[in-house]
């Protein structure tokens, strides 16, 4: 009998432990444990954004989507938070003329966010980190973050902005095949972060059937305009990703992890951006009165 209760008692443990093994994604959580996700996760949620459009001849559309959200999952495993599921609403008209580019009017991408922002916040959420992969989505997110000041929200929103250190650049440049000015949309570096993340979904044989060199075909200097890209990079491709390696993926990939996670930390642990942000709305209430 004795060696029966204790196999007993050892299997109620073992899926006691389990039961306590919370899943991370939020579309994973069964609706029960999320009072458990809430508390694990310090009412932290991670928006991570990418977006559809074409990225060179040889990396799939969804590249800027599989990088944050491989990033995001891969960094809770190691400091617990909930990650929303894939939102790949950013700005991107600039690739319009591409094929399977998925751009929406501005002023719904706008809306859309803040809505998403406070549907996570409504869930129980007080602090959304959000995790950014496309390179034409910055002065969006950072003017849509200006812009929650204009009313009260009772949730903090953090842009998570990417550090490097001395011996990361340094090793980044040994490893480093092509000229770094010209490795941006789908170069060598990008193309490394897939190849190590996916590689099942790369196509790198294709990689050099298209030009991914700066056309300078227009010459404005000192002056922005929308179509700037396009003059430059018409092929939406800029850099040579037939120069990735796993490697150096793994490289870049384990650097921005680590990097996150330290960011991830500190966003749990804050509680000085909610209060600051909730006396300066009081400040504007009293103002207005």
């Amino acid at each position: 009998m004795k060696p029966f209760l204790l196999i007993l008692i050892a299997l109620l443990f073992s899926g006691y432990t389990f039961a306590q093994d919370i899943p991370a994604r939020w579309d994973e959580l069964v609706a029960g444990d999320f009072p458990k996700a809430l508390e694990k996760s310090s009412k932290t949620c991670i928006l991570p954004i990418g977006i559809l459009e074409k990225h060179g001849p040889h990396s799939p559309i969804g590249t800027d989507l599989i990088h944050v959200r491989e990033w995001a999952a891969h960094a809770v495993k190691s400091e617990y938070a909930v990650v929303f599921p894939d939102y790949f609403y950013g700005q991107i008209n600039e690739a319009r003329h591409q094929p399977g580019t998925f751009a929406l009017p501005s002023k719904l991408i706008w809306d859309l966010l803040e809505a998403t922002c406070d549907e996570i916040a409504r869930n129980g959420f007080d602090k959304i980190i959000i995790l950014n992969g496309h390179g034409g989505n910055p002065e969006f997110l950072e003017f849509f973050m200006q812009s929650l000041l204009s009313k009260r929200h009772n949730y903090a929103v953090y842009l998570y902005r990417p550090e490097t250190d001395a011996e990361y650049v340094k090793e980044f440049r040994k490893m480093h095949k092509s000229p770094l000015a010209t490795d941006q949309h789908a170069g060598e570096s990008e193309t490394s972060t897939l190849l190590y993340y996916r590689p099942d979904l790369m196509r790198m044989g294709r990689a050099t059937d298209q030009s991914g060199a700066n056309q300078m075909r227009s010459e404005t200097p000192g002056l922005y305009t929308p179509i700037w890209w396009y003059s430059s990079y018409p092929n939406h491709y800029a850099g040579e990703g037939d120069k990735a390696t796993t490697e150096f993926g793994k490289f870049i990939t384990d650097h921005e992890i680590a990097s996150f996670i330290k960011a991830l930390k500190v966003v749990k642990a804050d509680t000085k951006t909610l209060q600051l942000q909730n006396e300066f709305y009081d400040r504007v209430d009293k103002l207005n009165k």
